[in-house]
This record gives C-alpha cells, sequence and structure tokens, in this order.
C-alpha cells in the first residue's frame, strides 16, 4: 500500500542540527548529513500529509510545545542523541509515551538493550543465539588481561552507534595493541569499551519491519575489495561516499547465498529482533564465515532511513517502494501500544 491520501499530521523529530532545508539541489543531497530526514519530509509531504519538523539539542520543551500546538497523529523519530549522549535516545521516546503520542521506531527498553552491547550479547547468549566472544573493560577499572579473548579481535565504545571510533586501528592481534585501543576508547569516546573476536567472513545486514509478527526483508551485504586493508565497516565506510568510491566498498543484495541458508539468517535475525523486545523497524549486522556459520555482531533499532540507504534498498528488493516502506513505518508506530505490550 503506497501513501493514502488522507492527511496525516506528522512530527519529526531529530537533532536540531538535522533540521532538513525547503529544498535542495542534488550536489547538496550527496554531502549532506539531514538527508535522511529530507527524504522522509519531501516524501511525506508529496503523498499530501502534514509534516512539522522539530531539532532537539539539551532540552525537550520544543516538543512539548508542537505537541500541544500541532496536535501530531504520530512523531516520526530520527533522533540519535540527547545533549550529545547517544543512549539517551530511548529518554526521547519515554518522553513521547509519556505524552501519550504515538512514535516510529523502537520502544525505550528495545533501545536500551540494543545500544549496550554487552548486555545484548550476555541476552543473545542466554537464548542459544551466536554471537562472538567478548570481554569488557570498564573505565577506571585498569587494564586486566583478557582470560578467554582471541586474537584478532576488535574493540569497540560499549554504548555507541554508528561506527562511532571504530577504524582500521580498532582490530588488534596482541595484548599490548588491545590496551593501547581500549585506552583510546576510553580516554577518547569517554565510553567502556568492548572487545570481541573478530570472525572472519561475509559482512551481513538483514532489515527487520513489523511490531508483534516481524518481517526480514533480503538480506544484504557489504562488499570490499583484498586491498581495503580488514574488512570492516568503519565509520569512514559508513558515512564517507567518496572513501568508499576511493576503495571499491559498495554494498548490495547478497550474492550467491544458498537459499537456505539465506532463510537461516533471516530466522536469526527475526529471533534476536523478538529476544532484546525491538519494535518497528532495526537492521542486524552478522557475519558468515566460509564454515557456512552464522555470528551476532549486533542489532541497530532505528537504522538510517534514508531513500538511497542498505535498509529501504532492501525493502524495495522486497517490493516496497520508498513510500509504501515509510508508510509501514508510519502504520507500525500508530499500532504500537506500550502501555498494552
Amino acid at each position: 500500500m503506497a501513501l493514502t491520501s488522507k492527511k496525516t499530521r506528522v512530527l519529526l523529530l531529530t537533532h536540531s542540527s538535522l533540521v532538513p532545508p525547503n529544498t535542495a539541489t542534488t550536489a547538496e543531497l550527496k554531502a549532506a548529513d539531514w538527508r535522511a530526514e529530507y527524504d522522509v519530509v519531501q516524501t511525506l509531504r508529496n503523498a499530501g500529509h502534514e509534516v512539522l519538523c522539530v531539532g532537539i539539542s539539551d532540552e525537550v520543551g520544543a516538543v512539548r510545545k508542537a505537541v500541544y500546538e500541532f496536535r501530531p497523529h504520530v512523531a516520526f523519530n530520527l533522533t540519535e542523541e540527547f545533549d550529545g549522549v547517544g543512549f539517551f535516545d530511548q529518554n526521547i521516546v519515554s518522553y513521547l509515551e509519556l505524552l501519550k503520542i504515538p512514535y516510529t521506531g523502537c520502544n525505550p527498553r528495545g533501545l536500551m538493550l540494543a545500544r549496550d552491547k554487552s548486555l545484548a550479547k550476555k541476552i543473545l547468549s542466554f537464548h542459544g543465539l551466536p554471537t562472538p566472544s567478548f570481554e569488557v573493560f570498564p573505565r577506571g577499572g585498569g587494564f586486566k588481561r583478557p582470560a578467554h579473548l582471541t586474537y584478532p579481535a576488535i574493540v569497540k565504545a560499549v554504548n555507541e552507534e554508528a561506527s562511532l571510533g571504530i577504524s582500521q586501528a580498532s582490530i588488534v592481534t596482541d595484548e599490548e595493541k588491545l590496551e593501547e585501543r581500549v585506552n583510546f576508547v576510553h580516554e577518547h569516546l569517554g565510553t567502556d569499551a568492548i572487545a570481541e573476536a573478530y570472525i572472519e567472513g561475509r559482512e551481513l545486514y538483514v532489515g527487520v519491519l513489523g511490531n508483534m509478527r516481524p518481517e526480514a526483508l533480503p538480506v544484504w551485504e557489504m562488499f570490499f575489495p583484498s586491498s581495503a586493508g580488514w574488512p570492516i565497516a568503519t565509520r569512514r565506510v559508513k558515512w564517507n561516499a567518496n572513501y568508499r568510491e576511493k576503495h571499491g566498498i559498495y554494498s548490495g543484495e547478497a550474492r550467491e547465498l544458498p537459499a537456505e541458508l539465506a532463510a537461516k539468517v533471516k530466522d536469526i535475525s527475526r529471533r534476536v529482533y523478538r529476544v532484546l523486545g525491538l519494535n518497528g523497524y532495526a537492521r542486524m549486522d552478522l557475519r558468515l564465515t566460509s564454515k557456512g556459520e552464522i555470528h551476532v555482531i549486533e542489532a541497530n533499532p532505528n537504522p538510517h532511513i534514508g531513500k538511497e540507504e542498505d535498509f529501504a534498498q532492501s525493502a524495495l528488493k522486497a517490493g516496497l517502494t520508498y513510500s509504501d516502506l515509510l508508510w509501514r513505518i508510519l502504520n507500525l508506530g500508530l499500532r504500537w501500544r506500550p502501555a498494552a505490550e
């Protein structure tokens, strides 16, 4: 179903620096940080819906004002942080629930569980879902030699998203490099560090869409040339189109993936979605080894929803145009009842 002609009042929430202009050139869009916001706003408006875009930085007064004056039917939540803190995005959603406003994307509990990589991995392991072995290094706790970690390993921030702090240097091959990278995360990102066993294999992504009955979209893959160093989705790989073009890195539908294995990847992705209590839409990051072993790397609720990004492109492969996708996401938000779940 495409976006209907019935007018819906949509309150789009994003960071104050990402409020899009009313018009933009192709060149501006290519480099714009607000591309997703622009795509959503323009698509909804073109379908006849009324959209008010409100930017949030370190206060929620503007949200409350917009709710009482604009009286939205639903909030399209594109926030990823509050006051510079990534995992505070859950509090924005909690605030919408207190105001009794339906919203798109994931609920606060699901956001909290998925954002904490250590906690999420413990939950996945408890439910028998395959995830790499790991060690957590808290700030202020001193560096302790890991008992079970194998090398190579990849070091990340425990609760940062969008590959923040991830580079080629994040892959460590011995204890000395591990300690150096853990200290980097502590000092430069200000969070606890997590080191997990590096899984050699294919980088797969699966979009999942739904509330109680989640649907897995076609399996997507990040393709790396052999000369690209460690084949990992660093921050530059994810967010720098010129860097990807220069190094021949691109994403698309997974190739030569047997139907039975693709079905297994999708099934694991749906199980992760349910176990972590997610709803709305999310992207699962996985690794597939040459032996056909699947490892869940992490779950990403409310992934980038730009028209040209992986989630929308995999939805298109499944037969959902971009307007169809946005309408599905809006309806999932309108139907979600947090107090009843």
